[in-house]
């Protein structure tokens, strides 16, 4: 044991040593060197030496493997092939339990907000509160798509664009409304969906993430150029805002506070956006879970666990990866209805591949089919990325790191609920072998 202990310990020196290499060679010219410009008329390029950061770096690194090694993925061997118990709650459990804490908390937050810290200073957080909803909604969405059927789609951000531009060229060049816009933006979004899916059918996993990928690039281009119809990368401006039941937010007679007899504040606007994602959200919520419970829900399940044995059920394959295509779509439209609305701009530099990695991102940390845990995940990153603005150079390195680590930690994501939608029950008998025979399975 004596002999083994050292040897051991050389190990885990090397290979933290080898990491630390590694994060050395990358971060030469990433950290240790950064380029400024000069002011003035006579601007110049300047290069300047970060050593000092590249030496955090590559520490962090070797002490950082070094823990995990001896902490983390040492246990891990150790307790590779034993069956552990099983944890006293469970994903399904404790999603259940978190649910109605969530929701008082979306219903109450703007007016503790405003208590806590007055009108205008809850202003910044009611936005931010917003953009968190907007991506629990599109998380949601992809989690049809990704978490229940098991299709890899990493071009969702093309849907989410379909319909921020359907409504803003609608309300442009037709004068439609938010009310109308809003079901034909899902509508279009789902058409894509469903053109989208046919090419994909016989794709599986990198294949197909490949393909979903390019999809999402070729909206984008196609909004970039087509000029004359999207404005290019001008994009388009002075989109209608949403009204309350025809009750602008202005300060006429005829606008939202007058109505009331309220003072007039430009936070009415902002908590009306707010409830009307959050509807959005939970209507989001609620029709996937019912679909979860439906055959078509089963299917999706049936088709992400295996797809031949899919097959082998007579399951309609086609149809089940279409629908899961176009209802991921559809609420994908909605959200970025609801986006161009909420901006009043929209241009293709809103909707790149960034996005689409940040919303599988949520949904694979959240756990895949969880919707608490879409929930969990998008107010972790979301909203740290927006607290933690002024940190513009580490955010990115922050959030590598936090995905490492919530990976080695839970892999199947914050909330595991894998769990099919019906199960028997534990008084359930199983077929015998006489049943069988006899005809009777």
């Amino acid at each position: 044991m004596s002999a083994q202990k050292p040897d051991y310990m050389r190990e885990l020196l090397v290979d933290s040593g080898g990491g630390a290499l590694i994060a050395l060679l990358m971060g030469v010219m990433m950290l240790g060197m950064q380029v400024d410009v000069t002011s003035g008329l006579g601007a110049e390029l300047i290069l300047r030496f970060r050593w000092d950061y590249l030496a955090y770096a590559v520490g962090a690194v070797f002490f950082g493997r070094l823990a995990m090694n001896l902490l983390v993925w040492r246990k891990l061997k150790v307790l590779d092939g034993v069956s552990l118990p099983k944890p006293k709650v469970k994903g399904e459990a404790l999603e259940r339990n978190l649910k109605p804490v969530f929701l008082v908390v979306a219903v109450l937050l703007p007016f503790a907000l405003m208590f806590w810290l007055g009108a205008r200073g809850s202003r910044q957080y009611i936005d931010l509160a917003i953009l968190v909803t907007t991506y629990v909604m599109l998380g949601w969405g992809l989690n049809i798509v990704v978490g229940l059927a098991g299709l890899l789609d990493l071009g969702y951000v093309a849907f989410y664009a379909v319909g921020a531009y359907s409504y803003a060229l609608l309300a442009h060049y037709f004068g439609f409304s938010f009310w109308i816009c809003l079901p034909l933006a899902g509508i279009l979004a789902a058409f894509w969906g469903i053109i989208l899916g046919f090419p994909v059918l016989r794709l599986r996993g990198d294949y197909l993430a490949i393909v979903t990928l390019a999809f999402g690039e070729i909206i984008r281009v196609v909004l970039l150029n087509w000029y004359e119809f999207t404005g290019g990368p001008d994009g388009i401006s002075g989109i209608p805002r949403p009204s309350f039941f025809g009750l602008e937010f202005t300060r006429g007679e005829d606008g939202f506070a007058a109505f009331f007899g309220l003072d007039y504040s430009s936070i009415h606007r902002i908590i009306f956006l707010y409830y009307l994602i959050l509807i959005l959200a939970l209507t989001t919520n609620f029709v996937t879970m019912r679909l979860r419970r439906l055959p078509i829900g089963r299917a999706w399940e049936a088709l992400r666990e295996d797809e031949i044995a899919c097959r082998s059920l007579g399951i309609n394959t086609t149809n089940t990866k279409l629908t899961a295509f176009a209802l991921g779509a559809m609420f994908g439209g909605f959200a970025g209805s609801f986006f161009a609305t909420r901006q009043g701009f929209i241009s293709p530099e809103s909707f790149t591949f960034m996005e689409s990695a940040v919303i599988l991102a949520i949904v694979v940390l959240g756990g895949l089919g969880s919707q608490i845990g879409v929930v969990i995940a998008a107010v972790v990153m979301i909203g740290g990325f927006e607290l933690f603005r002024e940190l513009e150079e580490y955010r990115m390195l922050v959030f590598g790191l936090l995905m490492v680590v919530i990976m080695v930690w839970k892999p199947r994501g914050l909330i595991s609920s894998r769990a099919p939608s019906i199960a028997l029950s534990g008084r359930a008998q199983g077929i015998s072998a006489d049943m069988v025979q006899e005809g009777h399975g």
